[in-house]
């Protein structure tokens, strides 16, 4: 209790009171209302300034018609409070359920997921003693923002969106996050010796905004070589900041190699408004069992206080929890035997922190926040205008056969116009003109048009401008023909330079 708020009282003067932060809270699905509620405990334990709304959200929702698994209520009291602490839910299989993790961030614009990721041995076996990595991955767009189609009977497409604002924002928050909280190496991990241009674009904003943060050391790994290097040597690493698919794949290894998925939080940033959560699942077949581990969410509301300027109260929490792993009070997920004292349900090992309040760590010195007051701010995005041409079109064919040459003659005798055929492509390796026999052709056609004018100087082809009139006229052409058009992307130039892929051996 408050004793300024009861001696107002005694002594009739205007009541004061405490300034709290309201929190939007859902309690979830499955393990979610237990291990909520063991941490609001212990939240509520350690005095934390927070004032609790509570909204429904998840299975109950879905099954109640709703495909989004969220109601309007709901929506207003997170952004009205601003910050949503949220225990895991679950999307039920089938009849056109949406990720509500994902409706979340993308509607919040959460565009940063962050996941530190700490060892506790010998409290909680790894192998990596030293292991301290925090994961700041891109949460809005690339492969998840999910628009994909089915564009013949044999070739399903996926579309990869890397963008400069997004960019931009993330790598920004990872060195302002690394500044904020002490630490002294960025890594960015992409795969642009594959995917030039979009995780060229990644890595290019990366080296620009990198050069604005000398004190930080900075580095860039292709993705598969560094996630390799992160499972063997996590210790090499400190802040990772990548895209989104390959932000989500690292961060559940390193919680992994780290001890225990069930052990780390996550924050998903955005400008207004920022959710706290576990990064596990809503594990139903344990449900109200009183064994789940609530470290997680632990976590996630360590992270929270931090956020929201209560990094005091964040750290006395975390170091509570960190003497409960040393004492041996351990859940059944991370139990040793021989080596923990007792194996404790959900309620017994919140009580255990509550009781270690106040006190601090002798062998787990694990980082606690030292960001009181600090609030991390990233500067809007200032679009810079280029100078764009319309250089030619691929246009994607639905086309049965087999013989890719019988295809390119075809095309090259119609008669287009200013445009020629300069190459086809199945699977973006050139099969036309000059393939080889033994690619492996689908039914899925991409042939590329240019201006008839077009040369080909040293080793970079030469693209010129065309008209729009022009490709209107081809597809008429195409269509006329009997050729099945399935998708077309437009080929440009931005400020004099090619901005789209060449074909393989084109």
């Amino acid at each position: 209790m408050n004793l300024d708020f009861v001696k107002d009282i005694e002594e009739k003067k205007p009541i004061r009171i405490p300034s709290k932060t309201k929190v939007a809270v859902a309690k979830g699905d499955g393990i979610g209302p237990e291990i909520m509620n063991a941490t609001l405990r212990i939240l509520d334990a350690a005095e934390a300034k927070l004032d609790y709304e509570y909204i429904e959200l998840g299975e109950k929702k879905y099954l109640q018609g709703n495909t989004a698994g969220i109601d309007s209520v709901a929506w207003e009291k997170i952004r009205s409070n601003k910050i949503i602490f949220k225990a895991p839910i679950t999307t039920p299989q089938g009849k056109g359920y949406k990720s509500l993790n994902v409706t979340l961030r993308k509607s919040l614009g959460l565009f940063a997921n962050v996941r530190p990721v700490e060892s506790y041995t010998p409290y909680v076996q790894s192998h990596f003693p030293d292991m301290d990595v925090v994961i700041i991955r891109e949460n809005e767009e690339d492969l998840y923002a999910g628009i994909e189609h089915r564009q013949t009977q044999d070739v399903y497409q996926c579309l990869k969106l890397i963008t400069r604002p997004g960019s931009e924002r993330i790598i920004r928050y990872a060195f302002e996050y690394a500044q904020a909280y002490g630490r002294k190496k960025v890594t960015c991990m992409v795969k642009d010796n594959i995917m030039k241009i979009t995780d060229g674009l990644f890595h290019q904003v990366f080296e620009e905004i990198a050069n604005e943060y000398p004190e930080i050391k900075s580095e860039t790994q292709i993705i598969d070589i560094g996630s390799a290097r992160l499972a063997a040597t996590p210790e090499n690493y400190d802040v990772i900041v990548t895209a989104n698919l390959y932000g989500d794949i690292i961060s559940d290894i390193a919680a992994e190699i780290g001890g225990s998925v069930g052990m780390c939080g996550s924050a998903n940033i955005g400008r207004d408004v920022a959710m706290f959560e576990a990064i596990h699942g809503s594990a139903p077949d344990i449900a109200r069992q009183n064994i789940a581990n609530p470290s997680g969410l632990i976590n996630a509301a360590v992270a929270m206080l931090g956020h929201i300027g209560q990094a005091k109260i964040a750290n006395k929490i975390k170091n509570a929890w960190l003497v409960t792993l040393e004492e041996g009070y351990h859940t059944a997920d991370i139990y040793q035997k021989g080596k923990s004292l007792k194996k404790v349900g959900t309620n017994e090992f919140a009580e255990k922190v509550i009781s270690n309040l106040g006190k601090s760590p002798k062998k787990l010195n694990k980082n606690l926040l030292n960001c009181e007051g600090k609030k991390i701010q990233i500067p809007e995005y200032v679009r810079k205008e280029e100078h764009k041409e319309l250089v030619g079109i691929d246009v994607f064919l639905d086309w049965s056969g087999d013989n890719p040459n019988i295809l390119g003659d075809a095309l090259s005798s119609l008669k287009t116009s200013k445009l020629k055929l300069k190459m086809i492509t199945n699977r973006g390796v050139k099969v036309y003109p000059n393939g080889l026999k033994e690619t492996y052709c689908t039914d899925h056609w991409r042939c590329r048009f240019v201006g008839k004018d077009a040369k080909i100087k040293s080793e970079e082809p030469q693209y010129f401008q065309i008209e729009f009139e022009q490709i209107l006229a081809l597809l008429s052409t195409l269509n006329t023909s009997g050729f099945d058009i399935i998708k077309t992307e437009n080929l440009y130039k931005f400020n004099e330079k090619r901005s789209f892929s060449l074909g393989q051996g084109e």
